[in-house]
């Protein structure tokens, strides 16, 4: 699981917190699982002493499925992987760049050329 958070810090671009509206990347490893997530409400867990928190996460695959985690903080943030029933799991919520409306203009943002295309023909 380190080797895997380790992967997608390198290619995504996380935010520090976690908040109800937040796109989250969810990895378990088993059942083996990296999927995209929308974070629900977060309520506090009145029954525990110690901060725990009732998360709740609709897991954007087919079929949708809302679950409701009991976690603390550091584990719904992704400041720490954590484990459910013996298998580790890790939560963070992926950083989006900022919507721009239509007639906005755009800052312009340099352009990464990767490969080389060459002319196309038609084939008939």
């Amino acid at each position: 699981m380190e080797a895997l958070v380790a992967e997608l810090k390198r290619i995504l671009t996380f935010k520090d917190d976690t908040n109800e509206g937040d796109l989250v990347i969810v990895a378990a490893k088993e059942p083996q699982l990296l999927v995209y997530g929308m974070v629900g409400p977060i309520e506090r867990d009145e029954t525990r002493r110690d901060e725990w928190w009732h998360v709740t996460l609709h897991l954007l695959g087919i079929p949708l499925q809302t679950v409701v985690w009991t976690l603390r903080e550091p584990q719904f943030t992704g400041k720490e992987i954590f484990t459910m029933a013996g298998n580790p799991h890790f939560i963070k919520a992926v950083s989006l760049p900022p919507v721009t409306e239509p007639g906005e203009s755009k800052e312009e943002q340099p352009v990464k050329k990767t490969a080389r295309i060459s002319k196309l023909t038609k084939i008939k």
